[in-house]
């Protein structure tokens, strides 16, 4: 029974429980325009997106210039690992017995050897697979860069915070120390 008349209590004292004005209630409906995750979303998506969802237009070109380094070395890399696999795969048959892929080699790979070949084959599929963990590392940065802009989107940062430190002294006591006194000057509603 007694559970039942608290519960009756809260319903019907639920209208006068809000302690939140309604300045305040209107104030964060306008903050929820801007979604911090969606920019994560989009930039996880698409490069650049979420730093367009933020308004950052001027990061874009620096995210696709970071992101056209590791790119333009895994192009390169596996164009040279190709070569040299086909070169390596070559001279090996060379060495059983078998020439006919000679002429196929590139003309800068056909002068190495055996070991060279493979040597140079490991170099540039290790380079290679480094470009993609940088690829993948760069594009985990612009998430992360649209996600921490995206929550400091509505930071504040006016001069209407102040912090102030003052010593003070209690004479009956004995005692003495720093004093920080906190002020939110804000625009509140009347």
């Amino acid at each position: 029974m007694r559970q039942f008349i608290l519960f009756m209590l809260i319903l019907f004292f639920q209208q006068t429980a809000w302690s939140q004005d309604s300045a305040y209630i209107k104030n964060a409906d306008t903050l929820l325009h801007h979604i911090p995750s969606r920019a994560t979303k989009r930039s996880a998506m698409i490069p650049g997106w979420g730093q367009a969802y933020n308004k950052q237009y001027w990061k874009i070109p620096l995210v696709y210039g970071v992101l056209a380094i590791p790119a333009y070395s895994f192009m390169y890399n596996n164009d040279w690992y190709q070569k040299t696999k086909f070169g390596y795969e070559a001279k090996f048959k060379q060495a059983n017995g078998d020439p006919s892929d000679l002429p196929k080699i590139d003309a800068r790979l056909a002068k190495l050897s055996l070991a060279s070949m493979q040597s140079y084959r490991n170099i540039f599929r290790r380079d290679r697979d480094y470009a993609i963990m940088w690829m993948i590392l760069a594009w985990g940065i612009n998430v992360v860069d649209a996600t921490v802009s995206g929550h400091l989107k509505e930071f504040d940062v006016t001069n209407n915070l102040s912090l102030r430190v003052t010593p003070y002294i209690i004479p009956s006591q004995q005692q003495s120390g720093l004093s920080l006194l906190i002020n939110f000057k804000g625009n509140h509603a009347k």
